[in-house]
């Protein structure tokens, strides 16, 4: 085996004999589904996989609780691999040929809208190729709005909402945040990041077009080390607020910089509600770090709170309680599917994802057939201390939470799509 494969199977018990070669016979009836998480797992965003990676093996675990994956021929059991890409996208390819090599005929990633477009064009590629071993790829965080418009595939589906959906949801708030008169915007510099400020110029013209952008900029992603010249850069231009897609340490470094500089502007983040941002930038992310999410823990509702802590019961440590409710939908998703399906079958499993409704601790979502966009409620919440109103529940042992302010229907942060979806015959 190459050693840039790396499989770790989280399912217990299942034996290392499972190994499924390309030209092997037919798959054991038996045997269990096998799921291939394509994520990095080393690197500078290895905290992100790691986090994916918890989540993921808690909802596998749930649905082989309750006797797995219900078929025809009798129940199976969902087991998850993972596959390291190291970030890096010629990784992640040749960790999807391992992983089909290995038997897996779902395919699940998210940390990079770049890794993503590239595994669907390369899981086309395939299926047209080898129509006896076709793959579907569930899409849980890459979000650049074009991988279910103009790059739509009938082999993909995408659980978070897109860049532009997210914006859409914080432009609520901040349209009505009239403390706000400049704005610094600031991202990675790749198709996601683009995608994000490019939408943040349209949406603030639309809606605040008072509002003055003063520093337009990208950065290498991934590769920064020391964000304090940036910092410098938002605190002199006088930017009252940035707006930010970054995740994983491109996150976390940016405002620990930014704390560092005195900078006391607001932040309107993607994913400022974990991974370290809250921790890093502490009292200075009182009432202004604002995140926007499918979900969050100080979601005000039974369910949600049960939900959250029996998360915390599987995962202990303060540090590993970065939960992401669409995640769970993923897989409870697919179990759906597979179940009405009746059969492994790529082409009959995707045709069930694509009207999918599935609700799961009082988060109800469907997948919209015309572009294979998961279509969810979104909230948006606010930094404050644990134990304020609203904050029952801080992230990652910090000591700050958020508290939800805005909640959007699954109609209210629907968008409209330019896919042209080809199915096949």
């Amino acid at each position: 085996m190459s050693q840039q494969r790396i499989r770790r199977s989280i399912l217990k018990g299942a034996a290392a004999s499972l190994f499924i070669p390309a030209f092997g016979h037919a798959q054991d009836p038996q045997a269990p589904i096998r799921i291939a998480m394509v994520e990095a797992m080393s690197g500078a965003f290895a905290n992100t996989g790691e986090s994916v990676l918890r989540n993921l093996v808690w909802a596998v675990e749930r649905v082989n609780q309750r006797g797995g994956v219900r078929l025809p021929q009798g129940p199976r059991k969902l087991q998850l691999d993972r596959y390291d890409s190291k970030g890096q996208t010629d990784e992640a390819l040749s960790a999807l040929r391992a992983a089909i090599d290995d038997g897996a005929r779902i395919i699940v990633q998210g940390n990079s809208s770049a890794v993503a477009a590239a595994l669907i064009d390369a899981i086309d590629k395939h299926n047209a190729r080898d129509p006896q071993r076709r793959v579907i790829f569930l899409n849980y965080s890459a979000v650049d709005p074009i991988l279910t418009n103009e790059r739509c595939s009938f082999w993909h589906f995408r659980f978070d909402a897109h860049a532009d959906m997210r914006m859409a949801a914080l432009m609520q708030v901040l349209s009505g945040d009239r403390d706000v008169h400049s704005v610094y915007l600031f991202g990675q510099d790749y198709s996601f990041g683009q995608a994000v400020l490019r939408e943040a110029r349209r949406q603030l013209g639309a809606q605040r077009p008072d509002v003055r952008i003063v520093g337009d900029e990208l950065h290498p992603l991934g590769r920064v080390k020391d964000f304090a010249p940036y910092a410098a850069k938002i605190k002199a231009s006088g930017a009252q607020a940035v707006i930010t897609g970054n995740w994983g340490n491109d996150l976390t470094l940016l405002v620990k910089a930014a704390r560092d500089a005195g900078y006391d502007g607001k932040f309107y983040t993607f994913y400022g509600n974990a991974l370290g941002a809250p921790a890093a930038i502490g009292e200075a992310g009182i009432g202004r770090v604002i995140a926007v999410a499918d979900w969050l823990p100080n979601l005000p509702t039974r369910e949600s709170e049960a939900f959250y802590r029996s998360f915390r019961e599987r995962f202990p440590r303060p540090q590993d309680d970065y939960v992401h409710m669409r995640m769970q939908l993923v897989i409870e998703a697919l179990a759906q599917a597979l179940e009405k399906a009746g059969s492994t079958d790529a082409v009959a499993v995707a045709r069930q994802l694509e009207s999918v409704r599935v609700a799961f601790a009082s988060q109800q979502g469907h997948m919209r057939a015309a572009d294979h966009q998961f279509q969810q409620p979104l909230v948006v919440g606010v930094m404050e201390r644990q134990g304020t109103p609203g904050v029952k529940f801080d992230v990652e042992g910090s000591g700050y939470g958020f508290r939800v302010i805005r909640t959007l229907s699954p109609a209210e942060a629907e968008m409209p799509t330019s896919c042209k979806m080809i199915r096949p015959g």
